[in-house]
């Protein structure tokens, strides 16, 4: 007789009434092979019911263990995210040194802003908390004339090009009268917008040479 052979004729009976093997395993308080368990149900005469059965039953099951692995990844990545949080969260208080503020800028400057000797600091970009932070740290580290801000709206063929400079208004705190007309991009014609939170690109125009060759000369520092 097997290790396992007390529990064969169970077995058989709950491989009848539609049970997985995972269900067997439990109900006998028994971690019997799977191997052994289907040699044993080899010759188990199941109707096409049952088999039906048993199969919706292993496919729930390798559903709720991916759901299960699925939430257990989330919580553990929730963690990980918290563990950054509270050890970067100090960073914050850097940004305060005047001298930090501005690399900072410069920097952001050199990845989203117009390098031409133009003149004037130019600085597109579709995220609205890219455009704040690029403000907020201008109107930090300068003494910055608010009438030489002006923004351009670059938009799709099908967008509302009002709605649009009333939003960037309110994220930039910058009055209308200081906008120039919306560019529609003319690729878009008869294009649909898919992405329906898509509020176009924001360019910020800061008619300053001054400034514009400050940053600069940061940047190329580093």
């Amino acid at each position: 007789m097997g290790k396992y052979s007390r529990f064969k004729m169970h077995a058989l009976l709950l491989r009848q009434q539609g049970k997985t093997y995972r269900d067997i395993q439990n109900i006998l308080q028994e971690e019997i092979p799977k191997s052994t368990l289907a040699l044993w149900c080899k010759w188990s005469l199941l109707s096409e019911e049952e088999k039906e059965n048993i199969k919706i039953r292993g496919e729930e099951k390798i559903l709720e263990g991916r759901m299960k692995a699925a939430l257990t990844n989330k919580k553990k990545k929730q963690e990980r995210i918290r563990e950054i949080f509270s050890r970067v969260a100090p960073l914050k208080n850097r940004m305060e040194d005047d001298g930090v503020a501005k690399i900072s800028l410069a920097m952001l400057y050199l990845c989203e802003g117009t390098k031409k000797d133009i003149g004037t600091c130019c600085f597109c970009n579709s995220d609205p908390a890219i455009i704040r932070l690029f403000l907020r740290l201008v109107r930090k580290c300068y003494k910055v004339n608010e009438g030489k801000l002006h923004i351009t709206v670059q938009c799709r063929a099908d967008q509302d090009t009002e709605a649009l400079m009333s939003y960037w208004s309110g994220v930039t705190n910058i009055p209308l009268k200081q906008f120039y007309p919306a560019r529609i991009d003319p690729r878009t014609v008869g294009k649909p917008t898919k992405k329906v939170d898509y509020k176009g690109v924001c360019r910020v125009d800061y008619f300053s040479a001054a400034l514009y060759n400050e940053l600069k000369i940061i940047g190329s520092l580093f």
